[in-house]
C-alpha cells in the first residue's frame, strides 16, 4: 500500500527534531452544496531541526517513531 504524502504549513517547532504541520483539506459540503475548509494537525520528524514556523513542507507516512509521531518531513 503506498504511503500517504500531504503538504501544510508548519505551526510549531519548539520540540527537537520535531514539527508540528497543519494540513488542510477542502470539500463540497454533501447537503448545503458550500465549500468547506478542514484543518488538521500532524507532528512530523525533521532529523536536522531545518524547517521554521510558515514554511510550506511536505509529509510521508512512516512507521511510528515516538507516541504521537507517525510522519517524517519529506521537503520544503
Amino acid at each position: 500500500m503506498p504511503k500517504r504524502i500531504l503538504q501544510g504549513t508548519v505551526t510549531s517547532d519548539a520540540n527537537e527534531q520535531t514539527v508540528t504541520v497543519s494540513v488542510e483539506r477542502r470539500f463540497k459540503h454533501p447537503l448545503l452544496q458550500k465549500t468547506v475548509r478542514k484543518s488538521k494537525k500532524y507532528r512530523a520528524h525533521d532529523e536536522k531541526n531545518a524547517f521554521k514556523v510558515g514554511d510550506t513542507v511536505r509529509i510521508i507516512e512512516c512507521a511510528p517513531k515516538s507516541k504521537t509521531k507517525r510522519w517524517e518531513v519529506l521537503e520544503a
